[in-house]
């Protein structure tokens, strides 16, 4: 079995899908790995380590001839400067990686056209043993860490509180918005740099999370009725839901200097936390950090890739954020994919597509030439559409 990796092209992509210590893991157990050349440069990783740990270096031409899988951090279906790949690509050869497989675009069906095996790490199960394939959750940890570290930098005071000849520093106010993976990562981040935190989620159910990394849980007087479906996620509510929830979190921002936003909804616009009126209710020197931003921002003035000034209040719409720390988001996500490669392989090493299994139906989202996965098939308006049931 041949494992190749092409360099990413996305513009901006610094990760690269293997890192050496998992290329050296993987011809361990029998498979041969191909990089192409200069693959692993932006995020630290030079020709000279992969090939000491056992991969051969190649161009890309001969990558896609040779490779029966192909690793990428972005395939054809999220990147759309990836067009040249679906010429290089053949019947039955598989690609595994991050595809937008639930965003409406019109790249996903070229790309199933072709007749690959096309696996979608955004979609792994949420279960026990998916863990260590949950590429999302280990792309969520890095940004949720990087969106303080961008906070910090444009806060005009520093985090921690400080007694000091010269007078007392106060704490910067910290409120992270969603307390998944991300917003977690957020919360124990400003913790560690002195801030004092709070945190909102409508699920209740998170508030021994975030008190237990020393925040403080935000309780508004809105019923969310049942806030979270079985696989973790806050389930969708209807807009009369959310224009309380903005009302009455209009409120909490006033008195806060850095607010962290981090839902999204797969497939969908995300949802709307911070109106312009709550960032009028702001201090000049505030800061917003939506992490949302490429799902149009949970912040009403949200700009998609810049940061902008409303009356003092500085706005951040990153995109990409993983990328801006490429060695570890790429070792991260090393990881997922070589364990979930691992687990489509049979005893003898060759891969076995087993639909039965709720990992590999699951992530599944074409073969033979047209797409399978039925939640990708709604979102590509190519079935009906149910009602949706959860959120990121």
């Amino acid at each position: 079995m041949i494992i190749g990796v092409p360099e990413e092209s996305f513009d901006g992509e610094r990760r690269v899908a293997l890192v050496p210590d998992v290329v050296h893991t993987l011809v361990d157990k029998g498979l041969d790995v191909l990089i192409q050349t200069g693959a692993g440069v932006a995020a630290g990783f030079g020709d000279e380590l992969y090939q000491n740990r056992g991969a051969e270096i190649v161009s890309a031409q001969a990558l896609f001839e040779r490779a029966d899988v192909i690793l990428q951090v972005r395939t054809y279906g999220a990147n759309p400067a990836g067009a040249a790949e679906l010429e290089r690509l053949r019947p039955n050869q598989t690609v595994i990686g991050f595809t937008d497989a639930l965003d409406r675009s019109d790249r996903l069906a070229p790309l199933a056209a072709t007749g690959v095996n096309l696996l979608s790490m955004e979609l792994m199960p949420r279960i026990t043993r998916a863990q260590s394939m949950d590429a999302l959750s280990s792309m969520a940890t890095i940004a949720g860490y990087k969106a303080v570290l961008m906070a910090a930098d444009r806060f005009p005071r520093i985090f921690p509180l400080l007694m000091t000849a010269a007078g007392t520093l106060a704490p910067a106010r910290v409120l992270v918005l969603g307390a998944g993976v991300a917003g977690l990562q957020a919360i124990a981040t400003a913790k560690r740099l002195g801030a004092r935190v709070s945190a909102f989620d409508v699920r209740a159910a998170v508030k021994e999370q975030i008190n237990s990394l020393g925040a403080d849980f935000v309780e508004l007087e809105i019923d969310a009725g049942d806030s979270e479906d079985a696989g973790g996620y806050a389930t969708v509510q209807d807009e009369a839901f959310y224009e309380r929830q903005r009302a009455a979190l209009a409120e909490v921002i006033a008195g806060i200097d850095i607010v962290i936003t981090t839902a999204a909804i797969p497939g969908r616009a995300a949802p709307l936390l911070v109106t312009e009126a709550a960032v009028d209710g702001m201090a000049a020197g505030s800061v917003i950090i939506d992490l949302a931003a490429e799902r149009g921002g949970n912040c009403a003035l949200t700009q998609p890739g810049q940061d902008i000034q409303v009356d003092g209040v500085t706005i951040c719409g990153p995109l990409n954020l993983a990328s801006t720390i490429p060695a570890h988001a790429s070792q991260m996500y090393a990881h997922n994919i070589a364990t979930f490669l691992q687990h489509l392989l049979d005893d003898e090493g060759q891969l076995s597509l087993d639909l039965e299994d709720e990992i590999t139906a699951g992530t599944l989202v074409a073969r033979e030439g047209a797409i399978v996965h039925e939640r990708t098939l709604q979102a590509q308006g190519l079935a009906p559409e149910s009602t949706p049931d959860s959120t990121n």
